[in-house]
């Protein structure tokens, strides 16, 4: 009987490792959530509120936002805002570029901002990139001379996202009053 009971023991210790090996994980990822929480499992502080601009100089609303009734119902889920072809499109707050290319037939520009939320404009020639942090006015690319521009002629459309839900970007810009719509010029 002794030959049968050497084969057990190194089952054993393979069992024995596989444990030790399990317990030592989780006790990592504990350790590792207990760093990223804080002390005592607190939660992490929130984000601090992002200072936001309007993403060209001089803004005039020619579009403001009017989001649907229902998430898949027509709606205008941002503010279009005039500027000429080729001017700056500036960063509404600071944060990290996670899209600049083409989306159908006209350039996008998304930035992450620290608060969670997602800034989009377009249509964008973009002189940024991928992965680059930006600070709230640095220049993200031109106006392009896209044929759809905004209702009121050339200008970049300006959608802000917090999770999947469309917000109103101008409520977002310190010391705004309400929008006033003026009349697009004649062209």
């Amino acid at each position: 009987m002794p030959a049968a009971a050497l084969p057990a023991a190194p089952a054993r210790r393979r069992t024995a490792r596989a444990v030790t090996g399990a317990v030592v994980a989780t006790v990592g990822a504990y350790v590792a959530l207990a760093l990223a929480t804080g002390a005592g499992g607190a939660p992490p502080p929130p984000a601090p509120p992002a200072a936001y601009r309007p993403p060209v100089e001089a803004p005039v609303v020619v579009r403001a936002f009017a989001p649907p009734p229902r998430p898949w119902l027509p709606g205008h889920r941002g503010v279009d805002v005039a500027a000429a072809a080729g001017a700056p499109v500036l960063a509404p707050a600071d944060g990290v570029v996670t899209f600049a290319g083409r989306v159908v037939d006209r350039g996008v520009v998304t930035v992450l901002h620290p608060d969670g939320r997602r800034s989009s404009l377009e249509p964008v020639s973009a002189t940024v990139a991928v992965g680059q942090a930006v600070l709230a006015g640095d220049a993200l690319g031109v106006v392009a001379g896209s044929p759809h521009g905004t209702e009121g002629g050339p200008g970049v459309h300006w959608g802000v996202r917090e999770g999947d839900v469309y917000v109103d970007p101008w409520d977002l810009l310190p010391g705004r009053g309400p929008v006033v719509l003026l009349e697009a010029p004649a062209g």
